[in-house]
């Protein structure tokens, strides 16, 4: 049911409600819980610091678990939703992921705890370290980025003459680190010969990598930008068979 609203009773662990680690809300009462969590997100601010109500909400978005599938993923990003909102981000550059990914029992412990002991302060703690973590990482991301594109680009301008054309390849890859000659040749409006032939010449620096092992419509991808990019954006793998969810009798992640 992509995009909809459960409608059977879903659980977490065990192979029916009664023996499950986590039972969510019964479906016919989703609308009651989430006009709750809806009335919380746009109350009045500030009513306490963003970060700590994004960490709140996460929490309440988990317990609700309002869809069959995919609860996990969306609850991460509501995260990144609220602080945007918020104006705490200019863009969505802070992604908790891999934090959670790397304490997954921890993680999964503590939502349990707040249901079970309404233990809020240990997991705000968490959640807290979590974001200074991820901000940490983050500025190292970006750092090592801006220091990727001066090196290449410092390596371009010695190739000679076919270095202007390679340069605006290069700046195009910077906005579209994947990308296929075809394209690259719309967007700068060169011909498609001239930017294969500077492609070649980021292939041979060893920047782009193809992709594909295609001959025809390949894609030629900024290795280490993307290498720096996809740090730590793999998604959280599905834990334990105990902590899987299940749904009318099949297991959903």
């Amino acid at each position: 049911m992509p995009g909809e609203f459960r409608t059977s009773q879903n659980w977490v662990g065990g192979t029916r409600p009664g023996n499950a680690i986590f039972v969510p809300p019964p479906a016919d009462s989703l609308m009651e819980h989430l006009g709750n969590l809806e009335k919380f997100i746009h109350a009045p601010q500030p009513m306490m610091p963003a970060l700590v109500r994004a960490a709140l909400v996460h929490v309440q978005f988990e317990s609700i678990h309002p869809f069959l599938d995919g609860n996990g993923r969306l609850g991460r990003l509501l995260i990144t939703f609220l602080l945007c909102a918020d104006h705490i981000l200019i863009e969505p550059t802070l992604y908790l992921s891999l934090y959670f990914k790397t304490n997954r029992n921890k993680y999964y412990d503590l939502l349990q705890r707040v249901r079970t002991h309404g233990d809020w302060e240990t997991w705000v703690e968490f959640f807290l370290t979590g974001v200074e973590e991820t901000s940490t990482q983050a500025v190292r991301a970006a750092r090592d980025i801006l220091r990727l594109l001066e090196q290449d680009r410092s390596r371009l301008e010695k190739i000679g003459r076919p270095a202007a054309s390679a340069l605006r390849l290069h700046h195009l890859l910077e906005r579209h680190p994947l990308i296929s000659i075809s394209v690259a040749a719309t967007k700068l409006r060169l011909s498609i010969p001239t930017v294969a032939s500077a492609m070649e010449h980021l292939q041979k620096l060893r920047i782009v990598e193809e992709t594909t092992g295609r001959q025809r419509d390949r894609l030629f991808g900024y290795a280490r930008y993307l290498r720096i990019l996809e740090e730590g954006t793999e998604p959280m793998s599905p834990g334990p068979a105990s902590r899987r969810e299940r749904a009318g009798g099949r297991t959903v992640s």
